[in-house]
């Protein structure tokens, strides 16, 4: 099946949920490296001072309905140790590559520090502290010196585990919650009970790390203004330093795809009244908007001076689902939603012993890392200093940016009070986020996606 970003023609009416942009170029524009280039060679004169490192563990207890991320459903056998194998293996290699040009470009130091998935809490007590000692040892990353974010679930929440995260130096714990009514969570494929999520929610209070954020979705099967409102104040009751609102998409392959859930105009309506409900209330209840989907309470602990993002460039992505970001390439493994698929991607990197050149990935010439830099900056809340651009590029963005930057202003999705110098959203533009973002991709980039076979 292929797919397609599919943007909306000029002159038309966008659809406010086309695409979420997590990252750019996204990873179905990447494709085979048949040159295979060593990890070495690509780091090369590459800044390695202020590193974001990613580790990726993909495996979950479920498989959520919406849920197209690279995971699979349990690990047989011994398979957490064989990936945790790899991963000390790959790990390092990376390091032995980031050390290959003997310090010419300064010291190798870790800024940030991620643990995502799938769900990195799957794995056990002892399996988390292996998992940290991989990063420490094997990358040099300090945890307890830098941000550290990682991600769980409700069922993996349990008190030995965050001990160990709190221990080895977490400042902030992701749970995936979705909605707080049970109804509404069935609806999504999402199999777990309110009573469970609230002790989930009060071990990790417990743990004291100090940033939790909550994740919820809106426009669910059966959902409405009071339901809505019911989950975001059942979160709200802990006063989480952090809240994510993510609109539910349906997509290929994935459990709601196969049940024929679709899209709809109607349907866009809902998710965009939702998003101004749950926008508004948490403005109402003291928190910060960062972007479309991100809020921050006004009083929260700093993350670093990217808060966690692990988008830019300089990143280093450890896991088969991993991505890694130098100036120049973005690389990772093969990509796959289809559970066969993913199976068979996570037994080829378990049994992979040379980790020291990049096998799939997408260059990044100088018109890609201008939309990119444009589109990262400009779907944060703050917006993006014209000045920052220029230093950067040598050029204004509506010099290179023009014909879109105009067609956002005809659509009252920038902030024309803002002042000459700096280019923000409007909160309708923030709202638009999802067609905003996939409105910059690149013709090449947007053709790679639309031949992109899924599976």
């Amino acid at each position: 099946m292929k797919t397609s970003p599919s943007p909306t023609p000029p002159g038309t009416t966008p659809r406010p949920y086309e695409s979420y942009v997590y990252a750019y170029p996204h990873k179905t524009a990447y494709r085979p490296l048949h040159d295979r280039p060593a990890l070495a060679a690509e780091w090369a004169g590459e800044s390695k001072d202020a590193l974001s490192l990613y580790l990726h563990i993909p495996f979950c207890e479920v498989r959520c309905g919406f849920c197209n991320l690279f995971t699979r459903i349990g690990a047989p056998g011994e398979l957490t140790t064989r990936y945790l194998d790899a991963l000390d293996r790959q790990a390092t290699a990376v390091r032995d590559a980031l050390d290959a040009t003997g310090g010419a470009e300064g010291p190798v130091r870790f800024a940030a520090a991620a643990f995502g998935g799938g769900t990195p809490t799957y794995l056990e007590a002892g399996e988390l502290e292996r998992l940290c000692d991989i990063a420490e040892k094997r990358t040099g990353a300090d945890l307890r010196a830098v941000p550290l974010s990682v991600e769980t679930s409700p069922a993996t929440a349990t008190a030995d585990r965050l001990a160990v995260l709190a221990d080895r130096g977490a400042t902030r714990l992701s749970i995936g919650v979705q909605s707080f009514v049970d109804a509404e969570a069935r609806a999504a494929v999402r199999p777990q009970r309110r009573d469970e999520v609230e002790a989930a929610l009060g071990r990790i209070r417990d743990a004291r790390i100090p940033v939790l954020n909550i994740d919820l979705i809106y426009g669910i099967d059966g959902q409405t203004a009071a339901t809505w409102r019911h989950s975001l104040d059942a979160a709200l009751v802990w006063r989480p330093e952090e809240l994510y609102l993510y609109p539910l998409y349906v997509r290929p392959l994935t459990g709601l795809g196969r049940l024929g859930a679709g899209s709809d105009a109607e349907w866009d309506r809902q998710r965009l009244a939702l998003y101004r409900q749950g926008r508004d209330h948490l403005l109402a209840e003291g928190y910060e908007q960062v972007s479309m989907r991100m809020f921050r309470r006004g009083d929260a602990p700093p993350q670093g001076a990217d808060d966690h993002a692990c988008q830019t460039d300089g990143m280093i992505g450890l896991g088969c689902g991993a991505r890694s970001y130098t100036s120049r390439l973005h690389y990772s493994f093969d990509y796959a939603v289809d559970m066969r698929e993913i199976r068979a991607i996570i037994d080829a990197y378990t049994a992979t012993e040379d980790f020291s050149r990049a096998e799939v990935g997408r260059r990044v010439d100088g018109d890609e890392a201008r939309r990119r830099h444009l589109l990262q900056s400009l779907l944060q809340a703050r917006g993006m200093a014209v000045a920052e651009y220029r230093a950067r590029f040598g050029a204004d963005p509506g010099e290179d940016f023009g014909a879109e930057l105009d067609r956002f202003a005809d659509l009252g999705w920038l902030d024309t009070g803002a002042g000459a110098g700096l280019l923000r959203l409007s909160p309708e533009g923030l709202a638009h986020s999802d067609a905003l973002g996939p409105a910059l991709f690149s013709p090449s980039v947007r053709a790679a996606m639309a031949a992109y076979e899924s599976k």
